[in-house]
């Protein structure tokens, strides 16, 4: 069986409501794996924003001391991080810090939640792409749906 678990599981996570970890846990400790796909539902709406420790437009890495860490919370809202104020991040190190994750019952929900949880983080010592997510959550034709994979380049080839 892999044992491998893609950087999203959370998206999965949230809108079915399963531990992802936790099941792969228990086969890896020899239990059954007793989930079968006709008994997973999907409900609502979810969004992942890779926080990088990295310039938001320029993608340059950005090492250093983290000063001050406040994470976001509430309804809908999950983080998942390994770091703290006073954590320094490496200069050979992957650029992800962190991963917020937003959920809503309708995609415009789960997109609010993402805005408000956005606005409320904090990350100082470091320049983070936190504006850019900001950016992408106001952004008319994300809030639309129904963008492609070039939409981030298509955006950012327009900035001044």
């Amino acid at each position: 069986m892999n044992t491998r678990i893609q950087v999203e599981h959370t998206i999965t996570e949230m809108i079915t409501g399963i531990d992802l970890i936790q099941e792969q846990i228990k086969v890896a400790a020899g239990e059954k794996f007793t989930l079968r796909q006709r008994d997973i539902r999907f409900n609502g709406h979810s969004i992942e924003c890779r926080i990088n420790a990295e310039d938001a437009f320029k993608f340059t890495p950005s090492p250093g001391k983290i000063i001050k860490w406040h994470t976001p919370g509430g309804p809908g809202i999950r983080m998942d991080s390994h770091v703290y104020a006073g954590y320094t991040v490496p200069s050979n190190y992957d650029s992800m810090i962190a991963k917020l994750i937003s959920y809503g019952e309708t995609r415009d929900q789960a997109i609010a939640r993402m805005a408000i949880a956005l606005s409320e983080m904090i990350v100082e010592g470091i320049s983070t792409n936190i504006p850019l997510h900001r950016e992408l959550m106001q952004d008319a034709r994300f809030r639309e749906g129904g963008t492609s994979i070039h939409y981030l380049e298509e955006k950012l080839a327009q900035r001044p």
